[in-house]
C-alpha cells in the first residue's frame, strides 16, 4: 500500500468542525461581517443626519422628501422617491471608499495577500 492509498486519519467531528473554519477563515469572515454591519450603520446614520440636511440646505426640501409623483394611465399615481436613491448611493460611495482603503492598509502591512499584484516565479 502507498501513501496516497493509505486511509485518511479519523478526526473527531470538533477536529473537523475546527479544520473547517480555519481552511475556510470562516472565523475572519463573520468578524468582518459583525464589523461591516457596525460601519454600514455608522455610515448609514453619517448620511441621514449630516450629509442629507446638508444637501437640503441648498434644495427645497429634505433630500429624503424629494419625490415626483406621475399619474399613470388608470389615474393611479405613482411616487418615484429619488432623493432616497440619492441617499443610497452616497451611503453606497462612502462605504466603497472605506472597504477600499481597509484593503489598501491591510495589503501595506501585508496583513492581506495583494490580489491585484501580479504574482512572482519563485
Amino acid at each position: 500500500m502507498t501513501v496516497a492509498e493509505q486511509p485518511a486519519e479519523k478526526k473527531s467531528f470538533k477536529e473537523q468542525y475546527i479544520a473547517f473554519l480555519i481552511t475556510f477563515g470562516i472565523i475572519g469572515l463573520a468578524i468582518a461581517f459583525v464589523i461591516g454591519q457596525a460601519v454600514s450603520k455608522v455610515v448609514n446614520s453619517f448620511v441621514k443626519d449630516i450629509i442629507d440636511p446638508t444637501i437640503g440646505l441648498f434644495l427645497p426640501g429634505s433630500l429624503n422628501n424629494m419625490s415626483a409623483t406621475v399619474i399613470g394611465i388608470y389615474g393611479v399615481p405613482s411616487e418615484f422617491k429619488y432623493g432616497d436613491l440619492i441617499s443610497n448611493i452616497i451611503e453606497f460611495i462612502i462605504i466603497a471608499l472605506l472597504v477600499f482603503l481597509a484593503y489598501k492598509m491591510l495589503s501595506k502591512y501585508i496583513l492581506l495577500e495583494d490580489k491585484t499584484k501580479p504574482e512572482e516565479k519563485k
